[in-house]
């Protein structure tokens, strides 16, 4: 037992290893990477702190080579649903009576794992599961992750020492308590540090979690769990039910002892969850707390003076929509230049993206991998095979695709002259950009048209010098971003510097990476002691004259 107000470490960004032939760090990832492709582990529930082996499994493969199978993934039922449930409900009243400081232990340390002895490890994993290049593998699963954990405890315990006044005679407290009920975590394949920071976020603040990771990210998932357990978390604190959505979704949201959803995915699937959760409204001993981070159709934006930086605009225009093959929820998918700078810039682009080599993740030559799966891979088929019917489409660059061994899709850039065409209104997650070129004399009208033909309003990007070009775009775009950058790509947010999250069809905005969204996780208590009570009834107003 302490009896102190606990200082938590300071937090600060984890450096980004840079993987430089002849580094200490690239030694380790090779090697972590030629172990593990060579092995084939087995991947079960784990509930109540149990491995469970499920009758159903599935073949966890790499997306750039179909053919080599990494792992063996069992996949829950109802019944190891509603068992992963009652393991929350179960260690629900011992872990919210956790002191903070015994919690915050826990995922302090997990970060510390992360950043040694797991980085080679949940990096490799990355980058065979879900063909993330050393670079974006380092960035996401390491350094990300790192950052959830050690900042959130942060974020935690400022929230904590938010109190209220007390007046004379008297002591007003705010009790920070958990939900009343489990949260459920669903996780996206595209950032392992999105399913490090859905199941841990509530768990900070004293919830009891139901994880379900993505199918095609479970490799890495299944990592991070191992070392979760290793920096000892209790049994039932995070319960891990990979399976299929449908399923596993039904059970958790027809639950009474739902207390919330943490999700990142696709739009259809939240509006679905939160059209079940209105349905079952009657079941529930609360009103489920709905975080939701869904789709995404992010723009860069380049004023006529941004010519003066071309090499910044193009730079950012392929790092934005081609890295991690544009799979990213921030990803640059629909660009819109000016006539005076799309002369130069186009040539300027066709350059840079015909020197990007795809490939096998493992060979560190490459830029970008495959996409995730097959399905993705005929979507995007399906929007490239449009694009080269013509018409309002022209492709500037790439356009060519590969399946014979892994789901490549080559960069592609397309320029649109409609600009409500489906390229550049619909989400296709995939290395596919969409240009409309626009009259120099029409940048009010275009920057309302980019607010207004989307559904979506995550991430933006506005390229200019000129500062009245730029206070515009600002003001006409407010809305259109939840992250909106000023000569940058629209990728890259940074826990504790740029809290992401986007309005509209994009989701909740409840900011991961900040305070704002521990918030959405906690049920606050209002206590006052009184210290001087009132003995008599009457009011002083109420005395004869």
């Amino acid at each position: 037992m302490i009896e102190a107000n606990v200082r938590i470490p300071t937090p600060v960004n984890e450096p980004v290893f840079a993987y430089a032939p002849g580094s200490p760090e690239r030694a380790q990832l090779k090697e972590a990477l030629k172990r593990m492709a060579g092995e084939r582990i087995e991947i079960p529930l784990v509930i109540g702190g149990k491995e469970i082996r499920a009758g159903r499994t599935h073949e966890v493969r790499m997306p750039h080579r179909q053919q080599h199978v990494l792992a063996t993934a069992h996949e829950a039922d109802a019944t190891h649903v509603e068992q992963a449930i009652a393991a929350a409900q179960a260690a629900r009243a011992q872990w919210a009576a956790t002191p903070f400081h015994q919690r915050a232990a826990i995922f302090l340390k997990a970060a510390e794992l992360l950043a040694t002895k797991y980085r080679p490890l949940i990096n490799a994993a990355t980058m065979l599961g879900q063909s993330k290049t050393a670079h974006q593998a380092e960035i996401d699963a390491a350094c990300e992750s790192i950052d959830f954990l050690r900042f959130n405890v942060q974020f935690a315990h400022d929230l904590h020492s938010q109190q209220p006044l007390s007046g004379p005679g008297m002591w007003n407290m705010t009790d920070y308590r958990p939900l009343d009920g489990f949260v459920f975590a669903v996780s996206p394949f595209n950032f392992t540090s999105i399913g490090v920071n859905l199941p841990t976020a509530p768990a900070i603040m004293g919830n009891t979690v139901v994880l379900k990771p993505a199918s095609t990210a479970i490799y890495s998932a299944w990592t991070f769990m191992q070392a979760l357990r290793e920096a000892g978390l209790p049994a039932g604190v995070i319960n891990f039910i990979p399976g299929k959505g449908s399923e596993v979704g039904r059970v958790a949201l027809a639950s009474p002892h739902l207390g919330g959803i943490h999700f990142t995915g696709s739009t259809g699937t939240f509006n679905g969850m939160w059209k079940t959760v209105a349905e079952n409204m009657s079941r529930y001993r609360q009103y489920p707390r709905l975080v939701g981070e869904t789709g995404g159709k992010d723009f860069i934006f380049a004023h006529a003076s941004a010519i003066d930086d071309l090499d910044a605009l193009a730079t950012a225009i392929v790092r934005g929509g081609f890295e991690y093959q544009g799979q990213k929820c921030s990803a640059c998918s629909r660009v819109y230049v000016p006539e005076s700078v799309w002369t130069r810039l186009k040539p300027r682009l066709q350059e840079l993206i015909a020197e990007l080599r795809v490939g096998d993740v493992t060979d560190f030559r490459n830029f970008m991998g495959a996409v995730i799966d097959e399905a993705s891979f005929k979507n995007v088929s399906s929007y490239i095979d449009l694009a080269k019917q013509g018409g309002e489409a022209n492709i500037v660059a790439g356009g060519e695709t590969d399946r014979r061994e892994g789901w490549f899709v080559k960069p592609t850039l397309v320029q649109l002259t409609n600009p409500r065409h489906r390229i550049m209104v619909e989400e296709i997650f995939a290395p596919l950009v969409g240009v409309h070129v626009y009259p120099d004399g029409r940048y009010l009208e275009t920057l309302r048209e980019c607010d207004q033909s989307a559904a979506y309003a995550l991430t933006g990007a506005i390229f200019a010098r000129d500062r009245k070009a730029i206070a515009t775009a600002a003001q006409e775009l407010r809305f259109a971003a939840g992250n909106f950058y000023i000569n940058d790509k629209p990728t890259g947010a940074v826990v504790g510097q740029q809290p992401f999250g986007g309005s509209r069809a994009s989701g909740t905005n409840d900011k991961a990476g900040s305070a704002l969204n521990l918030v959405r996780w906690v049920s606050a208590r209002t206590i006052k002691e009184n210290f001087a009570p009132p003995t008599k009834v009457p009011y002083p107003y109420m005395g004869a004259e």
